[in-house]
């Protein structure tokens, strides 16, 4: 299986060991991991401090990404929310069908 790595800003700065340990494990299991470079904030920052529009770009940025994996894994559980629970809204802020589509 194909399975893209989202790091978080984060753990980018101050924990990249645990980037490291995910790609081991995943790759120990069996898994091709990729690391998309365009990757970016997931917009956690902008959303939880008020400025959800401001996130959207971010959200845009991110999903097209990742467009294409068969999995995304990331090793943080606030970004995974951020993407989980939050994205569909963002998309639906924006008043973007398409980008709504493709969040879902």
């Amino acid at each position: 299986m194909r399975v893209a790595l989202l790091i978080a800003c984060f753990n980018d700065t101050l924990f990249p060991e645990t980037g490291r340990a995910t790609v081991n494990l995943l790759e120990r299991l069996g898994h091709q991991v990729d690391f998309p470079e365009e990757q970016t904030c997931c917009g956690q920052m902008h959303f939880n401090t008020g400025y959800a529009r401001d996130a959207v770009p971010l959200v845009r940025r991110m999903v097209d990404a990742f467009e294409g994996a068969d999995a995304v894994v990331c090793p943080s559980a606030s970004c995974t929310g951020m993407v989980r629970d939050h994205y569909r809204g963002l998309a639906d802020l924006a008043a973007d069908a398409g980008l709504r589509r493709e969040v879902d």
